[in-house]
């Protein structure tokens, strides 16, 4: 089972065009089974997304706000989605 919720899912579907220059998904299942391929993440926290980004290779260094990154997306509830596009 995966860890998108509906929040989670109509959230990207409606910021997706953050990362993409294109849609990726239409609907909620769209969506989770495409957040589900590229193994999106969803974290509690910034220095969660930073250490997630750093595990995985992405060199953040320059990085003085977590919202110019395209591939973190803040949440409403305080929490973040990783996708890595």
């Amino acid at each position: 089972m995966n860890e998108f919720d509906d929040e989670i899912l109509q959230f990207f579907l409606q910021k997706q065009g953050q990362l993409f220059d294109e849609n990726v998904a239409e609907t909620p299942e769209e969506a989770a089974e495409f957040l589900e391929d590229c193994m999106a993440v969803v974290v509690d926290s910034e220095d969660e997304v930073f250490e997630y980004l750093e595990e995985n290779g992405m060199d953040i260094s320059e990085t003085a706000d977590i919202d110019d990154i395209s591939e973190v997306f803040r949440l409403p509830d305080g929490r973040f989605l990783v996708v890595e596009g």
